[in-house]
Parts: structure tokens; sequence; C-alpha cells
């Protein structure tokens, strides 16, 4: 796992990895722009209005207008980012959520300091889940439940298969954590109460991290987990296995 993260940007494994990566360096291109010309502003300011015999200080407001006509440009510029990049990349993802015939559906529970993942088995349905069972299952799956007879938990193991796309449903047993999958370019809040739908697809095969985001307590540095991506038919296989290990 390592060597996927260094200085850089970690590599990107994910169908919509591109257009995010090009908004990173288009933001940072930007503000570098913006950084280094306020610099030369403020260097020049320095330069031009030092103390000196012969001037005195003008404590008039509105005698120079340049800096407020930057300032509204920057902040044209910084609107049309938003509206003109953000918001459309941000939207299509969001809105676009794959069928689910076509997606595996995973549900992912945090809590402090781990990732619950639940697959829903088999048939493709998820047991019924509730508070009240808590405290036989991280997930509250209800053991009497027909449907959830072949669901399967893991803890800090998010096994998917690659080509094929994930939705993953994001909640929480306590604080707020955020899901974050560098390599996937994935990053969300999970918010107790609520259940949060992201989407992902892989496109290469390899063993990457689950990390958290959010200051979620003491032990927040130690909530990491696995993300393994392989092919469809060694999904298959440790899906038994799992099934086999619970039974």
């Amino acid at each position: 796992m390592e060597d996927y993260y260094g200085w850089g940007l970690p590599i990107n494994i994910s169908t919509h990895g591109d257009k995010i990566d090009l908004l990173i360096r288009l933001f940072h291109v930007i503000m570098l722009v913006l950084f280094v010309g306020w610099l030369i502003y403020f260097v020049i300011a320095l330069f031009k209005f030092r103390a000196r015999p012969g001037h005195k200080a003008s404590y008039k407001q509105g005698h120079y207008k340049t800096p407020t006509y930057v300032e509204v440009i920057v902040a044209l510029v910084e609107a049309a980012l938003l509206v003109g990049f953000s918001y459309p990349i941000i939207a299509s993802y969001n809105n676009e959520l794959p069928s689910t015939h076509e997606a595996l559906e995973v549900r992912i529970v945090a809590e402090q300091f781990a990732w619950n993942v639940h697959y829903p088995g088999a048939d493709g349905i998820f047991g019924r889940t509730s508070p009240e069972f808590m405290e036989d299952s991280t997930v509250g799956l209800d053991p009497n439940d027909p449907a959830g007879q072949d669901d399967y938990v893991t803890m800090n193991d998010l096994t998917i298969p690659v080509n094929k796309p994930v939705i993953a449903h994001l909640s929480s047993k306590d604080v707020i954590h955020s899901f974050f999958l560098p390599v996937m370019r994935v990053k969300q809040d999970t918010i107790p109460g609520q259940s949060i739908p992201v989407w992902f697809e892989a496109t290469q095969t390899g063993n990457f991290e689950i990390a958290c985001a959010q200051l979620c307590g003491n032990g927040h540095y130690r909530m990491r987990g696995f993300f393994n991506v392989v092919t469809q038919e060694e999904f298959e296989q440790w899906s038994e296995e799992i099934l086999a290990d619970e039974w």
C-alpha cells in the first residue's frame, strides 16, 4: 500500500478520478497565480507607500480604486470556477447512480474506530437491520429475517470486483466520520441517523486502504481499513469463504 502514497496525488484507479484530479490541479495552479500576484502587489505597496520625507499618508477612503477592482475580478473568477467546473462534475457524479441491477451494493457502517461492511449475499437483498440487534451484530442485522440469512459482514475489509460499479450506503453508529478512499477519489461524511449513497468503479486490481478523514475521537488515527480490488472470480471465491467462516 505504501507505494501508492507519496508527495503527489495517490494513483488513480477510479472511472471518475480524472475529472477530480483535473479540478485539484486547476485549483492549485490558480491559487498559485493568486498567491504570486498578491505577493508582488504587497512588495510594490511596501516600497511605493513607505514612509519617506515629503510624503504624507492619506486616510481618506476610496482614493485608490485598483485593489477593489482586483478583488471583484478574483471573486468573479472563483465563482466561475465553482459554477463552471466544480458543480457540473460533482452534480453529475452525485446524480448519476448506476443501476442496482448492474452494481454491487454494500452498506458501510462507521463506528469508533472501525468500518463495518455489510454485503447482501447471493440474493442481492439486505436483511432487515435495527438498533435493537446491535449487541449481536455490528450492523444490527435481524437474525430472524430470511433475507439476511446469506448476508455477511466484515470489519475494516472492503473487497470489491474490478470493472463493476459499487454503490455504498454510508451511515454511522455514533459520531460523524468521513469515508475516504484516496485511490478512488471518494470522500464522504458518514452522519448518524442518515444513509448516504456514494458510488465508484475501480479500473484495476490491487490492495489499498480506507481512511477516516474526520477527527472522530482519541482513536481516530487507527481507524484504517483494507480496500481490496480483485477479479470477479476472486470476489466470488472470497465471498464464499467469508460466508463459510460465519456459519
